[in-house]
């Protein structure tokens, strides 16, 4: 895996990289571990109604939105898709009759995806499902202690990365 280190001596020469120390490369291979784990159970829970978890995150985000709908390159952002990923996504959707596109009216390039009526059924339908997922396998098991200190530790984490996506250094 291309994010494996060796452990070395902490206080590398100038231009030499700092390795991870073992408990960094516990924790982070630890991180890595229960990302893969916990998306690929949430994923497995959400195919019993025949969607992704890249559906479900589209249809959450859409029945968030005013109106239901946003603009697609909002919609690419907020799911961190790139704009053609999206495109073919929301074109499966669509033939599953859960999206439509359409246009935007002050800007003819523009286009919109929409729930239908069909998606918001599937979200009141899976959402309850999905939330119950969720809590088996990640809040249940932790301490509320825990997850708040969770969320203190990683949102410094979030925010450095929200910061990058525009910049891409």
């Amino acid at each position: 895996m291309g994010t494996e280190t060796a452990t070395l001596p902490q206080t590398p020469s100038p231009g030499e990289t700092p390795w991870l120390t073992d408990a960094e490369q516990c924790a982070w291979r630890t991180h890595l571990e229960v990302n893969r784990l916990l998306m690929n159970q949430l994923e497995k829970d959400l195919q019993p109604f025949g969607l992704t978890i890249n559906d479900y995150e589209i249809l959450v985000n859409l029945s968030e939105s005013t109106d239901q709908r946003m603009r697609m390159s909002d919609l690419a952002t907020a799911t961190l898709q790139s704009k053609s990923r999206l495109s073919h996504q929301i074109t499966r959707m669509e033939n599953s009759g859960l999206v439509r596109r359409e246009s935007c009216e002050s800007d003819r390039r523009g286009l919109y995806a929409a729930l239908t009526e069909s998606g918001r059924e599937t979200m009141h339908k899976v959402a309850p499902h999905h939330v119950e997922s969720v809590r088996r396998h990640f809040i249940d098991l932790l301490t509320p202690d825990s997850l708040a200190g969770l969320r203190t530790a990683l949102a410094p984490v979030a925010e450095h990365l929200r910061g990058q996506r525009g910049s891409r250094a």
